[in-house]
């Protein structure tokens, strides 16, 4: 008979995910882990498999909490300029937090590609759902006279994904938002 798991996967997942977003994965021992999720090494490879697959698990949380929530909230603004200045603001605003500790999944990118094909299609899927989110709120921004019309939106929403992974990048190097609102101002620039 199977032993019963003994701990919250998901919140250990999340917690995963805090230590790799600090640390970044390879500096993330699994001793480190057991230790910070207070579980055994077996517990941790018996429901992830090991390192690799608590990563992973991570990093989807990352997508379906963060990544989703920033998603919502650009869908919620009422015009495209407002919703794109938001989502780069608060994008960059948690990049800079704890340190300039960036965005996961750029920090994933720049850490584990191009050696980890199957990671480079996490972080794609997470960048193309940004980036399709992005066009259809310039698509309908268009159509509505609110932007010009002088770019295609999904070029326009890739450029500004770009722009976003670029921006988070430099918030590593440089933590503070008000060195960066100026960046975020000549990229809204390319809604006129």
């Amino acid at each position: 008979m199977a032993r019963t798991r003994e701990f919250d996967t998901d919140a250990a997942v999340g917690r995963a995910m805090e230590l790799f977003w600090t640390r970044g994965y390879e500096a993330t021992s699994v001793r480190d882990l057991t230790q910070h999720l207070g579980i055994g090494q077996g517990s941790l490879y018996a429901a992830f498999g090991g390192k690799d697959g608590l990563y992973r698990a991570a990093l989807e949380h990352y997508r379906t909490t963060l990544a989703a929530a920033a998603l919502r909230d650009l869908e919620e603004q009422a015009d495209a300029r407002s919703a794109v200045r938001a989502l780069l603001a608060e994008r960059l605003r948690i990049a800079v937090g704890r340190d300039g500790r960036g965005c996961l999944a750029v920090n994933a990118a720049c850490e584990r590609l191009p050696q980890d094909a199957s990671l480079r299609r996490v972080v794609r899927d997470m960048q193309d759902a940004t980036r399709d989110a992005l066009a259809e709120v310039l698509h309908a921004a268009i159509e509505r006279g609110g932007i010009s019309p002088r770019h295609d939106p999904h070029t326009l929403a890739a450029y500004l994904v770009t722009f976003l992974n670029g921006l988070l990048v430099s918030a590593k190097i440089t933590p503070d938002v008000r060195a960066h609102e100026p960046l975020v101002e000549v990229a809204l620039a390319a809604l006129d």
